[in-house]
């Protein structure tokens, strides 16, 4: 049996297929017991909350447009699990080319349904759950597990989040020498595994259906710890102990003029905790096998999934940040100027490149299991070293350009309806080029809850740290040359170089010697 749309099961062969879910089946998703701290307080419903109630409503859109006969043909394709429904194409497994372009699309077109700014949106998780689809031997003896959650997934279109970095207490030491704080397994029961322990940073997690416990670090070697899997996030014993609101402060402190995006895009990280709760076996894909545990990333074909939706949803984050900066430029004055032109055409050289390692991606794709295509590996592996050094740069850029046009505005949206203030704002805020000063303002405020309000600072550090740790997302270049045989493919084009020549000169027979004119061979004794 598969669970029907109100989360009930229904027999093979029943009129209605299992779809994926509306946006008010979502939100009405989310009417459960889920643990969830903020502030002190544990909030008793998130689709109501100031912290979590209209970034609730933007997923909700997504759910919307697959359903809108305006939008869904370029965000749904035909299930794959025989139940006669449709899905998100990223949902599905990928067996060429044209499919992975049109993953590519959907992605994108979700991305910009969020402006770029969500970058846990439901799809997210699609980058893991496909693995389940395309490589279940890999999760042996649950590959069983593995098939039914791969269907599951893809015909609701369920929206889930992961948590696999441990918390960064004693971080030189392994997870069996922390723990007190570590995932582990305390004990086996006929009904699953009873875990305790705590991941970071949750993402999203706040609102979503299932939350996929993983390993990112130091090497696992006691089997308690090598757990995979999916916990329900109304679970008992799963809490949530959540980061400052963004969208709670914006409510409060401004208004949708004042912080457009924090107030309705922010993904709340949390410390995710696990005080004995019971993971059911068929929710299970890796379970005391400490190398699968360590190295599901690379090895499940996830790594290439996630790069690649990462990738693309960084590029229409550019789009959008670069439209704002020429706006910006036009109403500081600067566009004319030489100064800031160079700074917008690095700006739109960053943006390029993301959209080329994207097409890179799904244009040149790399084989994967059982007739499966993968998202190209070297194209994946450049994104996430680079997409560190870019948005930094890119932020660096209009910081440099703008400068104190950012901050150069005035504290509140109410501060235009009084007619004693609105007088020197038009004069004194006004923008350039013919711009009014409301104009002006809208479009700096924007761009500094972009880049410069707590909310922008989350994303710098998310940008930096989204594809793992600084470190491991260079050295994993090397890894993977190493396994596929391209370093010695590489010494060996260039050791053929140096074969061409000797001490004596050339040794190949179309060069010509320089006996005849070189000094050191032409002189007498």
């Amino acid at each position: 049996m598969t669970p029907g749309n109100d989360g009930s099961s229904i027999q093979p062969g029943a009129a209605a297929p299992v779809l994926p879910m509306t946006g008010n089946e979502f939100l009405a998703s989310l009417h459960d017991d889920r643990e969830i701290w903020i502030y002190g307080e544990r909030v008793k419903d998130v689709t109501t909350h100031p912290a979590f109630r209209n970034p609730a409503r933007m997923i909700a859109r997504l759910y919307d447009s697959l359903h809108d006969p305006a939008i869904k043909e370029k965000v749904t394709a035909p299930t794959d699990t025989g139940n006669g429904g449709f899905t998100h194409p990223f949902y599905k497994i990928p067996r060429s080319r044209d499919d992975l372009i049109q993953c590519r699309e959907a992605i994108a077109h979700w991305a910009r349904m969020t402006y770029g700014w969500m970058g846990r949106s439901p799809d997210y998780k699609a980058s893991f759950m496909v693995t389940l689809g395309f490589n279940p031997d890999y999760y042996a003896p649950y590959q069983t597990n593995a098939l039914a959650w791969y269907a599951r997934a893809q015909e609701r279109c369920l929206y889930l989040n992961h948590a696999l970095v441990n918390p960064p207490i004693d971080k030189s030491r392994p997870p069996e020498q922390v723990a007190d704080v570590c995932i582990h397994c305390e004990k086996e029961t006929d009904a699953g595994i009873i875990v305790s322990g705590a991941k970071v940073v949750a993402t999203g997690s706040a609102l979503t259906n299932f939350n996929f416990l993983g390993h990112y670090g130091l090497p696992v070697s006691d089997p308690k710890f090598a757990i995979s899997g999916l916990v329900d996030m109304a679970a008992p014993g799963i809490k949530l102990i959540c980061r400052t609101s963004y969208a709670y402060q914006a409510a409060v402190f401004g208004s949708p003029f004042d912080y457009p995006l924090s107030s309705r895009l922010d993904e709340n990280d949390a410390i995710l905790v696990l005080d004995k709760v019971l993971i059911p076996w068929e929710n299970i894909f890796i379970y005391g096998d400490c190398k699968k545990a360590q190295e599901f990333l690379p090895a499940s074909g996830w790594a290439n999934r996630f790069s690649f939706h990462g990738c693309t949803r960084l590029a229409v984050k550019l789009d959008f940040i670069l439209g704002l900066f020429l706006k910006a430029a036009e109403m500081t004055g600067g566009k004319d100027t030489r100064g800031v032109q160079i700074a917008i055409g690095e700006a739109f050289a960053w943006r390029n490149l993301f959209w080329a390692l994207s097409d890179a991606m799904c244009g040149m794709p790399d084989p994967g299991p059982n007739g499966a295509v993968q998202p190209n590996l070297g194209a994946a592996l450049a994104y996430r070293t680079i997409a560190t050094i870019a948005y930094p740069r890119v932020k660096e850029l209009i910081e440099n350009s703008i400068s104190s046009g950012l901050i150069y505005l005035n504290s509140h949206a109410s501060d235009f309806k009084v007619p004693e203030l609105r007088a020197y704002l038009d004069r004194y805020v006004r923008g350039s080029y013919g711009h009014d000063a409301e104009s002006r303002v809208k479009t700096l405020k924007l761009l500094w809850d972009a880049i410069g309000t707590e909310f922008g600072g989350r994303h710098e550090l998310y940008e930096r740290n989204y594809a793992g740790n600084h470190e491991n997302i260079r050295i994993e270049n090397l890894l993977i040359a190493n396994a596929h045989g391209i370093d010695k493919a590489l010494v060996g084009f260039a050791e053929q170089c140096m074969a061409e020549y000797n001490l004596d000169g050339w040794t190949v027979g179309d060069l010509i010697p320089d006996d005849d004119v070189n000094i050191f061979k032409t002189r007498t004794p």
